[in-house]
């Protein structure tokens, strides 16, 4: 008797404790104008996600070791840089990526653009694109990016990535919708869980400028791969050849931005279909309600959400695991970075001598154009590898293999031994 009345008191606590904490099967949606930006202003109806996001502006380094959030400049640790972006921009100023409310903070700061820069470079940093877009069409994009600041008040705020009325995730980058229309998909018929990564894809992704119209485009058509891109690049599209002319070597180079969408979607996670938002922003909860996380940082500052799910070793098991990815890719970045830095050299030092031979000089241009391209889709990408640790580590193989020939190509071409 006693037993039995133990057993019901006790099927009575479990059903009491799992209605309690189950979280509504619906969440009540506000009443969110559709010009609203303010982050605050959701955050009155959504006070969960709200702080969560607010969590971005903490400033500090990754778990890992890699990455993070401070405001530092990565030639310090990276020399190679100086030489490899020698004559553009990110060779005055290259500083580790801020969270999303840092967007317009840290443009207008960068030493990168000028008050005549196009306004493209505007586009991935602020929710008013969908203003500017919806009034000046592609036309914004060359305009002087000074011209457009004043109608900037919001950075990357909810409004990016969720409809306002119905809380539905939305693509307001019109050069995504157009890339991915050209590859046979339209994002307003994706799945809940595509647009998981859609959101993130329309933004952490390599891109140029159209030469004349600076119009915004992605280089997909042959494919993600970063042999594609270049192969893409190598076509001169729109008559797009270079992103600058590197003043030691006079090779025409290409300077990635942050693959991140085109690394995922070749690698483990993103063949099996993780979304982004599963590992960096993962749900959890909070006295009994469940909520998505709009902290994007690093998983590992919340592997028990964002990785426990489907692995089952430990968090310390996991670090370890990722830290190991890290260090092997960093290790060949850097050896590939500082042998293309001694390629540029060697090239300059032989287009001095008077009876070289122009053929060779150029083959020797093109490899270390192509060696620099896979150095830097890596070094660009915000994983340090881990997104894509095959792909990356392969490609960064190839990259010194190209800045060795490169090397060899230029001595030959001069009949020299540098």
């Amino acid at each position: 008797m006693f037993l039995g009345m133990v057993v019901v008191l006790s099927l009575v606590f479990i059903v009491v404790r799992v209605v309690v904490s189950k979280p509504p099967s619906e969440v009540k949606l506000a009443e969110i104008p559709a010009g609203e930006y303010d982050p605050a202003v959701w955050g009155r109806f959504y006070p969960l996600e709200y702080e969560s996001y607010r969590k971005n502006l903490d400033m500090a380094a990754s778990p890992t070791g890699y990455g993070g959030s401070l405001k530092v400049q990565h030639s310090i640790k990276q020399k190679e840089i100086l030489m490899n972006f020698k004559g553009m921009a990110f060779s005055k100023d290259y500083t580790e990526d801020r969270g999303h409310p840092y967007a317009m903070e840290d443009i207008k700061g960068t030493k990168r653009i000028t008050s005549m820069s196009p306004g493209a470079c505007m586009t991935c940093k602020t929710v008013h694109l969908i203003d500017i877009y919806r009034d000046m069409g592609w036309k914004y994009a060359k305009a002087p990016i000074s011209e457009l600041f004043p109608k900037i008040k919001h950075p990357i705020v909810c409004a990016n990535c969720h409809d306002p009325a119905t809380m539905s995730l939305r693509i307001v980058n019109p050069a995504f919708i157009e890339a991915m229309q050209k590859k046979g998909i339209d994002v307003k018929k994706a799945s809940r869980e595509e647009m998981r990564s859609y959101v993130c894809g329309q933004c952490h992704v390599e891109y140029y400028f159209e030469p004349d119209t600076s119009k915004l485009i992605f280089p997909w058509d042959k494919g993600f791969h970063p042999e594609e891109i270049y192969n893409y690049y190598a076509g001169k599209p729109f008559g797009f050849e270079q992103d600058w002319i590197h003043p030691d070597s006079q090779a025409k180079m290409l300077k990635a931005q942050h693959p991140e969408f085109e690394t995922w979607s070749n690698g483990n996670h993103g063949k099996a279909g993780v979304s982004c938002a599963d590992c960096h922003m993962p749900y959890m909860r909070e006295k009994g309600q469940k909520y998505t996380s709009h902290w994007v940082s690093s998983p590992m500052k919340y592997a028990e959400a964002s990785c426990r799910p489907c692995h089952s070793e430990s968090v310390e098991w996991l670090l370890g695991r990722v830290k190991t990815i890290q260090n092997n890719v960093w290790q060949l970045q850097h050896t590939a970075g500082t042998t293309i830095a001694r390629a540029h050299d060697v090239i300059k030092k032989v287009s001095a001598y008077s009876r070289v031979d122009l053929t060779e000089l150029n083959r020797a241009r093109e490899l270390v154009r192509k060696a620099q391209w896979y150095w830097d889709f890596v070094a660009a990408e915000n994983s340090m590898g881990f997104h894509n640790p095959a792909q990356v580590l392969n490609i960064l193989g190839q990259s010194i293999d190209l800045a060795y020939q490169a090397i060899e190509t230029a001595n030959r071409a001069g009949g020299t031994n540098f």
